[in-house]
C-alpha cells in the first residue's frame, strides 16, 4: 500500500505491475484504489500519475462516502437529501419547494427524475448505439420496482427513471447492457463478452447497483 498527500487529503492505493503499455487507475465501489502499471515503472511515475488524476480520485471517493450516508427516512422538505447522478442534494437544490405539501413535493421530484433520466439516457445512448452498431425500435423511461432496464424481443428498450439517481458511468452500464441484448437476448458468454468489450469494469457498476439500489428510491 502506498500513500500520498494531495490537497490536504491522504490518498492510499495499491499498485499492480504487469505487462501493459500505460498506467491506469481503478476505484471500486468500496473506495479501494488500484494503480495498474507496466513492469519496471518507478514509484515516482506512479505517484505522478496519481497526483495528475488527484481531483478525479477525490471526487469519486467523495461520491462513495456520500452514498454510504443514506438518510434513514425521506424528508420532503428543503433540507431533505436526495440522490441525483450519484450525489446527495438538498431537495430545494433539485426542485422548487415553496408552498408545496409533501405529496406535491414527491410528485414534483418524480417528474424531475423522469425528465433527468430521459435527458441523460437520450444523450448517452447515442454514443453506444454508434459504438455497438445497433438501434432500438423505441426508447422509453418507465417506473419499475424490479428492473433498471429491459429489452424486448421486438427491440423496445426501457429504463427505470430511478437511474437518474445513479452516477453517469452506472447509467452508461445499464444502457450498454440493454443495447447488447439487441443482438444477444440471453445472458450467455457472448453477451457478457460484448458488454465487457465496451465497458471492461462493468462488474463494478453492477456492484454499485447492488449496494446502493435500495437508496435510489422515493
Amino acid at each position: 500500500m502506498m500513500k500520498i498527500e494531495f490537497k490536504n487529503n491522504t490518498i492510499e492505493f495499491n499498485v499492480q505491475y504487469g505487462i501493459r503499455k500505460r498506467i491506469s487507475i481503478h476505484i471500486d465501489s468500496t473506495g479501494l484504489i488500484t494503480v495498474k502499471a507496466p513492469n519496471g515503472t518507478s514509484n515516482e511515475m506512479v505517484i505522478s500519475a496519481v497526483k495528475h488524476h488527484g481531483e478525479r480520485i477525490l471526487d469519486k471517493l467523495h461520491t462513495i462516502t456520500e452514498a454510504r450516508e443514506i438518510p434513514k427516512t425521506r424528508e420532503y422538505q428543503d433540507k431533505g437529501k436526495f440522490l441525483h447522478l450519484g450525489r446527495y442534494y438538498f431537495l430545494h437544490e433539485l426542485i422548487e419547494t415553496k408552498e408545496l405539501n409533501e405529496e406535491e413535493l414527491k410528485n414534483s421530484l418524480k417528474k424531475f427524475y423522469f425528465s433527468s433520466c430521459k435527458k441523460i439516457v437520450g444523450e448517452r445512448i447515442k454514443i453506444y448505439q454508434t459504438e455497438l452498431k445497433v438501434k432500438p425500435k423505441t426508447i422509453e423511461v418507465v417506473e419499475s420496482k424490479t428492473k433498471w432496464g429491459s429489452c424486448s424481443s421486438d427491440k423496445r428498450v426501457t429504463f427505470n427513471y430511478r437511474l437518474a439517481m445513479a452516477p453517469v458511468e452506472v447509467i452508461d452500464y445499464v444502457i450498454i447492457h440493454e443495447l447488447c441484448h439487441l443482438t444477444h437476448m440471453n445472458h450467455d458468454r457472448s453477451f457478457w463478452r460484448r458488454v465487457g468489450s465496451i465497458m471492461p469494469d462493468y462488474k463494478e457498476k453492477e456492484e454499485y447497483l447492488a449496494r446502493h439500489g435500495h437508496a435510489m428510491t422515493l
